[in-house]
C-alpha cells in the first residue's frame, strides 16, 4: 500500500479580549459576526540584566478578526464587571523594533518569518 503525503496549512489563531465595560459603540461592531474588524495592540519589550534594564523596543501586533462569542457578561456584587469577546483572527503581523518578525493571512495565503516567505516552495509546487 503506497503512503499518499498530505499537505495542510493549519493554524489556528483564537483570542478574547476581556472587556471592563460595556462600550455601546464596541458593541455594535463586534456583535457582527460576519464582520471582520482590524485590531491593533501596541506594547514595549523589556529587557534586563544584571545591571537593571537593558533595553527597551516596541512591539505591535496588527490582527483581523471575526468575533464569535459576546457573552453577555458576569456580575458579582462588590466586583467589576466582565465582559469577554472572543475571536477567530484571519490575518496577524508582528512588528518588533520596526522588523517584521511574523505574517500571516489566511485569505492570501501568506505566511511569513522575519520576511522569509514560507510556503514559496509550496506554491510553486501546485504550480502557483
Amino acid at each position: 500500500m503506497a503512503s499518499r503525503p498530505v499537505i495542510r496549512f493549519t493554524y489556528e489563531a483564537k483570542g478574547e479580549i476581556k472587556w471592563n465595560s460595556l462600550y455601546k459603540d464596541v458593541a455594535k461592531i463586534i456583535a457582527n459576526p460576519f464582520q471582520a474588524v482590524q485590531l491593533q495592540a501596541r506594547s514595549s519589550i523589556e529587557t534586563y540584566g544584571s545591571q537593571g534594564r537593558l533595553q527597551q523596543v516596541s512591539l505591535v501586533t496588527f490582527l483581523t478578526v471575526m468575533f464569535k462569542k459576546n457573552p453577555l457578561g458576569t456580575f458579582k456584587q462588590h466586583d467589576n464587571a466582565e465582559f469577554a469577546s472572543s475571536f477567530t483572527a484571519t490575518y496577524i503581523k508582528q512588528v518588533v523594533d520596526g522588523e517584521e518578525m511574523l505574517e500571516l493571512d489566511y485569505m492570501a495565503n501568506i505566511f511569513r518569518v522575519g520576511g522569509e516567505d514560507m510556503l514559496s516552495i509550496y506554491r510553486s509546487n501546485i504550480g502557483g
